[in-house]
């Protein structure tokens, strides 16, 4: 059986770097790929390449293959095919599926309006959004239509220990509540996407910006859900702007300069608390690669949330 599919041979190590394409590739994102590349390397494990581009209405056209070449031109390489998230439907439609039959998802006829009033001021989820009231747990009412399919959550917590952030524990009702895998919209949540892609894939170590951090709860429950094992966790602190903003195409971050070359490697290193000798900064990249792998752990990495590159 090929690698990357459940039941193949385990291995190792193996990684992923999964971008979403809603633009080039910036510092922020740089800093997620150096750490993932040299946490795989550094263990001699694989490294894959995911495009996660789920989220159709935010991808831009070209966004993956200048990403592609982006990382090519810094000297990453690979493991295997490129997967992308909108070729993979059927692996989410058959996963939502089972869940259906084994009763732990249900459909959800609330609107966001709809959610916003039958919900207080005060109860909002740990991510900034409403906590989901339950109101369609029981069943729609009459002349309701499904808008979406929602897993039901348990009111236990959960507690992960995160290689870079610590211990961190979250009770999913209490601070989520059932949360949607297939949108109104027609679209498979992100949520229910990952956990898939990461399952198929073989991927056992994850390695990612902390603004993920709150979401993996969530996808330990679902992995529990559909029976997938449940990969190591480290999430990284992520670059932000004088204002305290996640580096990202809203916030209007600069793409990376690829002719800056190992430079800008070793700032995205530097970022990561790895001090960068004068000698390797500006190397070629097959010599910087070397030195980086040679010289990475995890247990440089700040255990902080967001750090505001230069500071």
């Amino acid at each position: 059986m090929p690698a990357g599919v459940i039941g193949a041979s385990p291995v190792a190590y193996r990684g992923r770097f999964a971008p979403s394409p809603t633009g080039p590739l910036h510092f922020g994102s740089l800093v997620s790929a150096v750490g993932s590349y040299l946490d795989a390397r550094a263990q001699r494990g694989e490294w894959l390449l995911r495009i996660e581009d789920v989220d159709a209405p935010r991808t831009v056209p070209g966004a993956a293959d200048g990403i592609q070449r982006t990382l090519e031109a810094f000297g990453f390489e690979w493991d295997g095919e490129v997967a992308v998230q909108s070729h993979r439907h059927d692996l989410y439609h058959a996963a939502l599926v089972r869940l259906q039959l084994d009763g732990l998802v249900y459909p959800c006829a609330c609107s966001r309006s709809e959610i916003a009033a039958a919900t207080t001021a005060t109860a909002r989820s740990i991510d900034g959004g409403l906590l989901y009231p339950g109101t369609c747990r029981n069943g729609l009412g009459d002349g309701q239509a499904a808008r979406a399919w929602r897993l039901r959550v348990p009111d236990r917590e959960f507690c992960l220990v995160d290689r870079v952030q610590g211990k961190v524990r979250q009770n999913l009702a209490r601070d989520v509540g059932d949360f949607v895998l297939f949108r109104a919209d027609g679209l498979y949540a992100y949520q229910l996407a990952v956990v898939v892609d990461d399952a198929v894939q073989g991927v056992n170590a994850v390695v990612r910006g902390v603004d993920l951090l709150d979401s993996t709860p969530r996808q330990m429950w679902l992995q529990e859900c559909l029976g997938f094992p449940t990969p190591s966790y480290a999430h990284l602190p992520v670059a932000v702007n004088a204002a305290g903003e996640k580096l990202s195409k809203q916030t209007r971050a600069a793409p990376v300069e690829v002719g800056a070359g190992s430079e800008v490697l070793a700032d995205a290193l530097s970022f990561l608390g790895h001090a960068v000798p004068a000698e390797v900064r500006g190397a070629p990249l097959a010599d910087f690669w070397r030195w980086a792998i040679d010289h990475w752990t995890m247990a440089r990495v700040p255990a902080v949330r967001a750090i505001f590159p230069g500071q």
